[in-house]
């Protein structure tokens, strides 16, 4: 009898000892991480470096993905019209009342930020990381455009400060991409997380849950392949249908549907306890632009969405990673 109970009760210690380090959550949370690593709360700044993608210029594809609106998934962030320091102002000034003694985060996040030669990335980093208010540099961008002059510069910077790149990869699976017309193959993928983590970047890696066609199987090897990959970040982004996109026109011709409430919120629990416990959830949900979202419209009532997927997991006894075989 004791050897059939001390399994179960090993597993309830574990349990009680990761709910404390995530305060009362089932999951590896990014405010968590960064109170424990920076022993303050960390804001995003969103930031408009100017770039565009090599999936929309006509280097890979003038369409870019089919889920990307106008804004190159950086509706936040502020016109590049601004110079940086004047958008990193205006930014922390749409924060400052909840932000008193925390840090922040500049984060480019508008289009492919490292789609530019490496001295113009330099220019545009190096002051951005060097101000005395940022703690962290975060750049989204491509795998496929890592070259290694890009590489030493990100190397370059880290010895700085913290520098987190978050790669898009949304899917494993080769039928999907070629579907949202991702424009790169797994493999790239692979040596991009690879060789950043070799030079001591933070790796982030975005998927896309409810994609078309897409089943919970197959949303589930995709976070357990990220999970495996050496990434120390994941976000889980629903998917989002916004104005102007040619997902908008597959969906508005019946073709594609998005995910109900119920079935993103059981979707998220099963992919929560399908991911590593040491690696970070830096989303959940997504934040769709009011003006833009044409579905799922009750994305927007994030809190609650939270809520219920943590009531969820505790009515499926799942934490982070408890799926893993």
């Amino acid at each position: 009898m004791c050897f059939l109970l001390d399994p179960l009760m090993e597993r309830i210690m574990d349990i009680k000892e990761r709910l404390r380090e995530w305060n009362g959550r089932r999951y590896y949370s990014l405010d968590c991480f960064l109170k424990k690593t920076f022993r303050k709360k960390l804001y995003k700044l969103s930031l408009n470096g100017g770039m565009t993608c090599p999936n929309r210029d006509g280097t890979i594809s003038s369409g870019g993905c089919i889920f990307c609106s106008e804004g190159g998934s950086g509706e936040f962030a502020l016109k590049c019209t601004q110079d940086i320091d004047k958008q990193i102002d205006a930014a922390k000034a749409l924060v400052s009342r909840k932000a008193d003694g925390s840090g922040y985060i500049a984060y480019f996040q508008a289009f492919t930020n490292t789609y530019a030669p490496a001295g113009r990335l330099r220019e545009l980093f190096l002051p951005v990381i060097s101000r005395d208010d940022i703690d962290v540099l975060s750049i989204a961008t491509r795998p496929d455009c890592l070259e290694d002059d890009k590489l030493r510069l990100l190397e370059e910077l880290a010895q700085i400060k913290p520098v987190w790149v978050e790669l898009g990869l949304q899917t494993i699976h080769e039928e999907s991409a070629r579907f949202i017309n991702r424009g790169y193959e797994l493999p790239c993928f692979d040596r991009a997380v690879r060789e950043l983590k070799g030079i001591g970047i933070n790796v982030i890696v975005h998927t896309i849950v409810g994609l078309p066609y897409e089943s919970l199987d197959d949303m589930t090897a995709t976070v357990r392949y990220v999970s495996r990959s050496g990434a120390d970040g994941i976000k889980l982004q629903l998917l989002h249908v916004l104005k102007g996109t040619r997902l908008a026109e597959l969906y508005e011709k019946g073709l594609v549907s998005t995910m109900s409430e119920d079935e993103y919120v059981h979707a998220a629990a099963v992919l929560i306890g399908n991911i590593s416990p040491e690696t970070v959830i830096h989303r959940l949900t997504g934040d769709g632009s009011r003006a833009l979202l044409i579905s799922p419209k009750w994305s927007g009532d994030k809190r609650r969405v939270l809520n219920r997927i943590n009531h969820q997991m505790k009515e499926m006894d799942i934490i982070q990673g408890s799926l893993i075989d």
